[in-house]
């Protein structure tokens, strides 16, 4: 090599270690919640940051004198609006250690809703959008759609029993619209979400919240009425964005991504030292899809599932581990499966009675099933626009009759035993049968509400009243006593290391933490953390689980939030 080429090359290289960085963040992709779990998910998520590495490289560069800025582009690939508060926490903190923050997008909302990208955007210092973009700020629209019309010129019929009047998963199929209860529920939901946007677009504007509530009433906006609301402070394509900031973060500044920067850090701290094999933890294990019995892993129907011998497992490898002194159960669920889910809140007490702290953090959802899992623990945790509670069951099969008929299709049937019809779908619930769906229920209301009552300190009758299948905001939920605290994962973080008398400094580590090998050898009883391994497939209605599903009820069982919850 020439001697010149060289010495660019070592100019070059110490110029790599010692120029200021402007770290860079690309979220149009979304972001994950945890470590895949199998191939697919892999796959699925490989061009996707993860939520913890944003949060522990924002930390570790906020105190770096090389770092000068973070520039985000925002937008695309749907984020749920509670792990949006938590990027906004971080955000915020990593500003408040006086680096630049940068929020860009081509769009926020391209011909539709951009109320999520948007308030995410909130939380920096600059943003800007694209000349040809616009601001989809709305305000927030819950809608469901109603099939029964349909289903009765189909000749389907639906019987459903459910506890109590808010538990409305099945009401699509039963109404022609929302029930009293139902939008009662929904209002005070779009209630709180949009005060929530208001509330972070006054802040930023420094304008009062009515003024801010008139602007969400006037979107959506232009770029060029966006830039005269003051709702985005420049318009510009990405290089005139990028000139901007290397402009302020130094004309010698290289761009890094967040992620990388992240895992040099940590490179470099290893090799600083020697592991520790003792080292106390506080071990994170993310309980996320929704719950169905035997092991995590992909579903038929719908994804990802979180299975309850994978958490189960997970939980009592964690309590019985010496070094993992406090555990942080991180829930990101609509419900599922009763029997499931009491098998994991059974590991939750179980863990609290062994001396392990017990701290859940949930994230965008943490509802019915999600609450279920949730509510033993020693404290919790959950962003303001967290969808929880829904406290209630729901349970039935659709009647084919009708439509059977129109189809010229005929059945017949023999049968020994008084109720071995029951889940037929040519006819409907006899008295009897009817009789027994109802106690069912009522059984499980009464489990569900008296282990709520007995876990958050509250009497029966308070929990009835906050209970009954309704959906809250984690700050409304907060309010009523259902969550103990607002805030995010590092916020459970620091309460489980007080709780366990750990220093700040204590890691936060996914558990179970598995090699390889490891994942490869056979588990040598069901207390290994190997046990915790995930599958393909499994049920959760039991035999009748395709019953379900073509029913259109919840295929996970019958602690399953309501409808399909999305919020732009």
């Amino acid at each position: 090599m020439p001697e010149s080429t060289l010495a660019d090359q070592i100019v070059k290289l110490r110029r790599r270690w010692t120029a200021p960085l402007i770290l860079e963040l690309d979220l149009t992709e979304g972001i994950a919640e945890e470590p895949p779990a199998d191939p697919v998910s892999a796959l699925l998520t490989m061009r996707r940051p993860r939520l913890n590495d944003v949060f522990d490289g924002l930390r570790r560069a906020s105190s770096d004198e090389r770092v000068r800025a973070l520039v985000v582009k925002v937008g695309g690939r749907r984020i749920g609006l509670a792990r949006v508060q938590e990027l906004r926490t971080a955000v915020r903190e990593f500003g408040r250690a006086g680096k630049l923050t940068v929020a860009w997008a081509e769009t926020f909302g391209d011909f539709s809703a951009g109320n999520v990208p948007y308030y995410l955007a909130t939380a920096f210092d600059r943003i800007y959008l694209q000349p040809s973009g616009d601001v989809g700020l709305t305000g927030i629209n819950v809608e469901q759609w109603f099939y029964r019309g349909a289903l009765d010129k189909l000749g389907l019929e639906y019987q459903v029993g459910k506890r109590h009047e808010y538990k409305s998963a099945a009401d699509q199929f039963t109404e022609h619209g929302f029930t009293g209860p139902a939008r009662e529920a929904a209002q005070r939901l779009a209630e709180s979400l949009t005060g929530q946007l208001t509330e972070a677009i006054a802040g930023r504007l420094a304008i009062d919240d009515a003024q801010a509530r008139s602007l969400i009433d006037h979107g959506p906006f232009l770029a060029a009425e966006a830039v005269e609301a003051r709702l985005v402070d420049e318009l510009g394509y990405r290089d005139q964005v990028y000139a901007d900031v290397k402009k302020a973060a130094g004309s010698e500044a290289s761009l890094l991504y967040l992620t990388r920067y992240q895992r040099s850090r940590q490179l470099a701290q290893r090799a600083r030292k020697l592991p520790t094999t003792g080292e106390d933890v506080v071990a994170l294990i993310h309980a996320s899809g929704p719950i169905r019995r035997g092991r995590s892993g992909r579903g038929p129907l719908t994804g990802g599932a979180m299975g309850s011998d994978t958490i189960a497992a997970a939980l009592r490898s964690a309590a019985a581990d010496h070094r993992a002194r406090a555990i942080v159960l991180r829930v990101n669920s609509p419900g599922g499966s009763y029997v499931a889910s009491d098998t994991i809140w059974r590991e939750v007490v179980r863990a609290r009675e062994s001396g392990t702290p017990v701290v859940v953090s949930m994230a965008d959802m943490a509802a019915s099933g999600g609450y279920f899992i949730a509510m033993a623990a020693d404290s919790i945790v959950a962003q303001p626009a967290t969808l929880t509670g829904s406290i209630g069951v729901l349970g039935g099969k659709p009647v084919a009759t009708g439509l059977l008929e129109q189809a010229g299709v005929d059945t017949d049937w023999v049968a020994e035993g008084q109720f071995a019809g029951m889940f037929t779908l040519t006819r409907p619930f006899s008295t009897d049968e009817w009789a027994r769906i109802n106690t069912w229920l009522d059984r499980i209301y009464a489990d569900f509400t008296g282990k709520v009552a007995d876990g958050r300190g509250l009497t029966r009758e308070r929990v009835h009243e906050i209970a009954r299948g309704r959906v809250w905001t984690g700050a409304d939920a907060a309010e009523n006593g259902l969550v103990d605290q607002l805030g995010g994962l590092e916020e459970a973080a620091a309460l489980a290391r007080d709780k366990a008398g750990l220093p700040a400094s204590a890691p936060l580590r996914g558990y179970p933490r598995t090699g390889p090998l490891e994942r490869l050898r056979p588990s040598s009883s069901s207390e290994d953390s190997t046990a915790a391994r995930a599958s393909l497939l499994a049920e959760s209605w039991g035999p009748v689980w395709r019953l379900a599903a073509s029913a259109g009820l919840p295929p996970f069982g019958p602690l399953m939030l309501a409808g399909h919850w999305t919020i732009d």
